[in-house]
C-alpha cells in the first residue's frame, strides 16, 4: 500500500494520542453486573453492555488508517426518496463511548442522512455539542472541548471556519471555565455559556449542613474577540436550594463534594433580548433579565409562575429555545428517576399576559426511548424536529405532524449530547486522501476520501508513468471512503474530486504504486 508523509505521520500521531483513552477525567457510567449509581446531578448511570463491540460498529479507511469513527446505522429511511448529497441537510453528532474502550474515537462528526459519513475529527479530551452557526456574518461550526467529571465540564469553546480550521476561541475567564453544556453565538460577537463553582450555601432545607457547599450554576455571556466576561448570572443570587427536586446524596454537600442542586443545562436569547435558563435539578426554564439578572418568571417547577396545562410539565428537561415570541421547544427527559413512561421532544405555547403554558406538539419515538440525561429538540422549517436521544444512541427526524420519517443510530454503547440538522458546504484546505492496494488480478485497487468536503459527488483515477497521467476509471462517491479497481499498473497514480456537476474541485498528490 502506498501513502503519503502527510498520512503516515497522521497515523504514527494518532497511535500515541487519539482514542478514548485520551477522555482524562470523564466519569464513566459503571459496567453492568454492578451499581449504576445516579451521578451527583442525578443524571443516572446507564447500563452498560458486557459483550464486546462487533468491529463493524467503528470504520476503517485504508485512505485515512488515523479515523475510526463510530458507524451510523439508518434503521428507517426517510419516506420520500432519497437523493444523494445535501438535499436534505447534514446531521452533526458528537460521538463518545460511555464505557471505553468502546466502538471507534470520540469526536465530532458530519453525516449525511443516509448515514454516510462526511468529516470525522477525533478528539483527545471529551468532545460536546458540535452546532452550526453564524458568527461574524459568517457560518461556523462550534464545539466544546476538556475534560468531563460528575456530568459537568471545564473546557473551552472552539468555533471554526466550514473549512474546519479555528477562528476563534473561549477560554476561561474570572475563575470560570467554560461548561459543555452550551455554546451559543449571538448577533453582537458574544457567546452564551455555561459554567459551574463551588459556592458556601446553607443546605438545612434539603436536609443538609447549615454550612454547607452546592454546585453554583453560572450563566456568562462572554465578547468572543477579547474573551471579556460581559455578564454573569449566578444560580444561588436568584434560585434558591429549596427548589430542587435533586435528592442530597449521602456525603455530598461539602466544598470538595458540593451539591449539584441546580443543574444549568440550556441558555438562548428571548426575542425580547433577555436570557431563557433551563435547570435539569429544578424542572423549570427562567427568563432573566440579560443585564440586570432578576429572574422575570419561572416556568415550570415548584415556584411556577404559570399554570401547566395537560401534557405540558416537564422533568429533568434539557435544551429549551424560543421559536417566536410565545413559542418553546425543549427536550423533556422525564428521567432520572422516571417520573415519565417515556421521554418527548416538546413544543408549548407561552402566554406571558395570562400566565398560561399550553402543549402544541409532543414528538415520542416509537421504542418508548426513556433518556436518563442529555438530548435536544431542534425544530425545523417544515414543521418537523430532529431530536437527539442524548444518552441513547438516536438520533431522530419527524414530519410537523409526528410520523417518524428518519430513525437512525449509533452503536450500542455510543451517545451524542445533542443532535442537529444543518445544511452547508465543507470546503476543506487539504487534498484527498489517497491508498493504493494490489487486486487479486493484477491491478490495482484505488482508496479515496477527502476529510470534509460535502461538494463532492464522484472521482475519477489518472495513472501511467510520471507526467503521462491518462484517465483510467472513475466511480460515484460511494461513502466516506470510495475504493476504486483499475487495470493498471500506474506506476504513477492521482485521483480527481468532482462535485455534481463534473467539475473538478479538487487533486490528490500523485503518487507511486
Amino acid at each position: 500500500m502506498a501513502t503519503t508523509r502527510r498520512q503516515f505521520l497522521a497515523l504514527t500521531a494518532g497511535a500515541a494520542t487519539v482514542g478514548v483513552a485520551g477522555l482524562v477525567g470523564y466519569e464513566w457510567p459503571k459496567p453492568a453486573g454492578k451499581s449504576a449509581d445516579a451521578s451527583p446531578n442525578g443524571d443516572s448511570a446507564a447500563t452498560a453492555p458486557t459483550t464486546e463491540y462487533n468491529a463493524n460498529e467503528a470504520n476503517f479507511f485504508y485512505s485515512r488508517p488515523d479515523l475510526r469513527p463510530p458507524r451510523v446505522t439508518v434503521v428507517r429511511r426517510p419516506s420520500t426518496p432519497f437523493v444523494p448529497g445535501q438535499d436534505e441537510g447534514l446531521v452533526l453528532l458528537s460521538p463518545k463511548a460511555y464505557v471505553p474502550p468502546g466502538p471507534g474515537q470520540p469526536g465530532l462528526m458530519v453525516v449525511q442522512t443516509d448515514g454516510r459519513l462526511r468529516w470525522f475529527l477525533p478528539t483527545d479530551n471529551a468532545s460536546f455539542d458540535l452546532q452550526y452557526q453564524e458568527w461574524n456574518g459568517q457560518p461556523v461550526l462550534t464545539w466544546w472541548e476538556g475534560t468531563v467529571t460528575d456530568g459537568t465540564g471545564a473546557g473551552e469553546g472552539v468555533i471554526a471556519d466550514l473549512s474546519f480550521n479555528e477562528v476563534g476561541r473561549i477560554r476561561p475567564v474570572d475563575g470560570l471555565a467554560p461548561d459543555l453544556h452550551e455554546l451559543v453565538l449571538t448577533g453582537q460577537g458574544t457567546a452564551l455559556m455555561t459554567a459551574y463553582h463551588p459556592v458556601a450555601t446553607d443546605l438545612s432545607s434539603v436536609g443538609g449542613p447549615k454550612n454547607g457547599f452546592v454546585l453554583g450554576a453560572v450563566a456568562m455571556e462572554v465578547d468572543v474577540a477579547t474573551n471579556k466576561l460581559l455578564h454573569r448570572w449566578e444560580s444561588v443570587d436568584h434560585v434558591g436550594v429549596d427548589e430542587t427536586y435533586q435528592t442530597l446524596p449521602k456525603g455530598q454537600g461539602t466544598e470538595k463534594a458540593p451539591f449539584d442542586y441546580f443543574h444549568i443545562n440550556s441558555i438562548t436569547l428571548s426575542p425580547d433580548g433577555d436570557l431563557l435558563i433551563s435547570a435539569r435539578n429544578t424542572w423549570a426554564l427562567y427568563k432573566v433579565g440579560r443585564a440586570s439578572g432578576e429572574v422575570i418568571w419561572r416556568m415550570n417547577g415548584k415556584k411556577s409562575d404559570f399554570e401547566m396545562g395537560q401534557g405540558s410539565q416537564f422533568y429533568w428537561q434539557h435544551h429549551a429555545r424560543y421559536h417566536g415570541p410565545a413559542t418553546v421547544s425543549l427536550f423533556d427527559d422525564g428521567a432520572s428517576p422516571a417520573e415519565e413512561p417515556q421521554s418527548r421532544a416538546i413544543v408549548v405555547s407561552v402566554d406571558e399576559s395570562t400566565k398560561k403554558v399550553a402543549l402544541d406538539k409532543a414528538f415520542v419515538h416509537p421504542a418508548r426511548l426513556l433518556v436518563p440525561n442529555q438530548g435536544s429538540t431542534q425544530m425545523l422549517e417544515d414543521g418537523g424536529a430532529l431530536v437527539g436521544w442524548g444518552a441513547h444512541p438516536y438520533f431522530s427526524r419527524f414530519s410537523a405532524d409526528g410520523e417518524l420519517v428518519l430513525d437512525a443510530r449509533l452503536p450500542t454503547n455510543v451517545q451524542s449530547y445533542r443532535a442537529f440538522s444543518a445544511k452547508f458546504v465543507g470546503q476543506p484546505t487539504d487534498r484527498p486522501a489517497v491508498a493504493i492496494e494490489d487486486d487479486t488480478v493484477g491491478g490495482k485497487t484505488v482508496y479515496v476520501s477527502w476529510n470534509g468536503s460535502t461538494e463532492v459527488e464522484a472521482w475519477e483515477v489518472l495513472g501511467g508513468p510520471a507526467g503521462q497521467l491518462a484517465p483510467l476509471a472513475s466511480a460515484d462517491w460511494a461513502d466516506f471512503e470510495t475504493a476504486i479497481s483499475v487495470n493498471s499498473t500506474g506506476p504513477y497514480f492521482q485521483v480527481l474530486a468532482l462535485d455534481r456537476a463534473g467539475s473538478k474541485i479538487g487533486s490528490s498528490e500523485v503518487l507511486a504504486a
